[in-house]
């Protein structure tokens, strides 16, 4: 169910680099229309972008929600049906990449994040990032 950012959730299908980059963008502008700073705005869609890139790499295709919850909470929740993620405590370490990129890694969302939560198994994983209006 692809919505407006105006709405309270948008759902992108995530499966190509363009996929990633619609769903940054979408974040970026349901921040923006939330009243996050330009600087938040931008760090929230970095984070997404880590979080696609990590589903078209490693599970092929997956989704992106972006959700509000209330006036100054913004939810990005990534889930696929990839293979998971084999030892979720190594993979939130600051510098661990399987795939030797210089990105934000799961660590950079984890500290970005008010919220954060992690659930992977072998057939699926699920992130979910809260971002709170300062």
């Amino acid at each position: 169910m692809d919505q407006e950012a105006g709405s309270p959730e948008v759902a992108i299908a995530i499966s190509s680099t363009e996929s990633l980059v619609e769903a940054r963008q979408k974040g970026r502008d349901m921040a923006s229309d939330m009243g996050f700073s330009q600087s938040e705005a931008t760090m929230i869609a970095a984070a997404i972008s880590e979080l696609a890139r990590n589903i078209v790499q490693y599970a092929g295709r997956g989704e992106i929600r972006l959700r509000r919850d209330g006036a100054d909470m913004l939810y990005v929740i990534a889930s696929d049906d990839g293979p998971g993620i084999a030892d979720t405590r190594q993979a939130l370490k600051p510098g661990y990449s399987t795939s030797g990129s210089l990105g934000l890694g799961l660590a950079g969302v984890q500290r970005i994040a008010d919220h954060f939560e992690i659930a992977s198994s072998p057939g699926g994983t699920t992130v979910t990032l809260g971002k709170r209006r300062l």
